[in-house]
């Protein structure tokens, strides 16, 4: 069976192998590609749609239960390379 995560974005349930692990360091969101880092993580569908969704809400802050609002840079633009790849 395959484990279903919640995205913090849309918040909907989605198969883990489908979402994106993000995790806090020094005060910024990485994206923790293979989904080992340690540390408190949370789920995101890879789209700039719910990445800006989880951006109105908080849910960065909240999810990775942190102080204040985290820089998210690093995760806006891995989702930017995926979406829009080079030739």
């Amino acid at each position: 069976m395959n484990p279903v995560r919640t995205c913090i974005g849309s918040r909907t349930r989605a198969p883990r192998s489908s979402l994106v692990r993000v995790v806090a360091r020094d005060g910024r969101v990485v994206v923790d590609t293979t989904k080992t880092l340690p540390g408190r993580g949370a789920w995101l569908i890879p789209t700039m749609q719910n990445y800006e969704a989880a951006l109105r809400r908080k849910a960065f802050r909240r999810a990775l239960r942190l102080a204040s609002e985290p820089d998210t840079s690093d995760v806006r633009d891995y989702l930017e390379r995926i979406e829009h790849p080079l030739p």
